[in-house]
């Protein structure tokens, strides 16, 4: 089956949250790299990476904080320069081909402001937020199916994450291409947190891939394989 549609993750796979995370060590009055440090610990261990903010402030809640952020002048924010530089040549190439491209990952409705807002060459976008389902729920892919209007193996994911992003993707037929960048694109090849994760899945995966630059040629080949 060719590949027709082609949806995106969106931290660290086209947005660095270098910025991101970094204010929220700020807010928490944290040394920036004893909070990546620990930002890294807790996803090493296959857990859930809000558990970061409950080492420094236990009884943290993120969407209560991010809130107060707002009100203090300080929102979460992310621009052009923040995009990684080989999102948009990927994006336009990839629609070149023909392809129906999308954005769908976790984000606020603010986030999906900004990403709106930078005009990227997508076809689709949609969030959490606005889609009312977060990643790894089935029912988050479903919708991206839906959206997509193609079947699921006609579909590539693109994600940096086996548990969040490749496995629900693949349990549902979808295909799924992961990126080794961000904390969890590096840390989740070590052998412990494969074991935490499922390696398996990562095997599954259609695409490996180090940067955006390397997906429009392997899509390319991979329709022309199928024809």
């Amino acid at each position: 089956m060719t590949i027709d549609a082609v949806f995106f993750d969106v931290g660290e796979v086209l947005v660095d949250e270098t910025r991101e995370y970094g204010t929220w060590a700020d807010w928490l009055g944290v040394p920036r790299h004893t909070f990546s440090a620990a930002f890294g610990a807790v996803i090493a261990q296959g857990k859930d990476y809000r558990e970061t903010f409950q080492i420094f402030r236990p009884g943290f809640d993120l969407a209560t904080e991010r809130e107060r952020r707002a009100a203090a002048g300080q929102p979460e924010w992310f621009g052009e320069e923040d995009l990684y530089p080989d999102v948009r040549p990927c994006l336009s190439e990839l629609r070149a081909q023909g392809l129906k491209v999308g954005i769908a990952g976790n984000q606020t409705t603010r986030a999906e402001g900004i990403l709106r807002d930078l005009r990227l060459p997508t076809d689709v976008l949609g969030t959490s937020d606005s889609w009312g389902a977060s990643k790894p729920s089935l029912s988050f892919f479903e919708r991206l199916i839906a959206e997509a209007r193609v079947p699921a193996e006609n579909i590539l994911y693109v994600g940096d994450r086996i548990d969040n992003d490749l496995r629900p993707a693949i349990e549902l037929g979808i295909n799924a291409a992961v990126i080794r960048r961000g904390p969890w694109g590096h840390i989740l090849r070590d052998e412990t947190a494969q074991e935490i994760l499922g390696q398996d899945i990562e095997r599954l995966s259609l695409f490996h891939l180090n940067s955006l630059s390397e997906l429009p040629d392997l899509v390319r080949k991979y329709n022309e394989q199928q024809a």
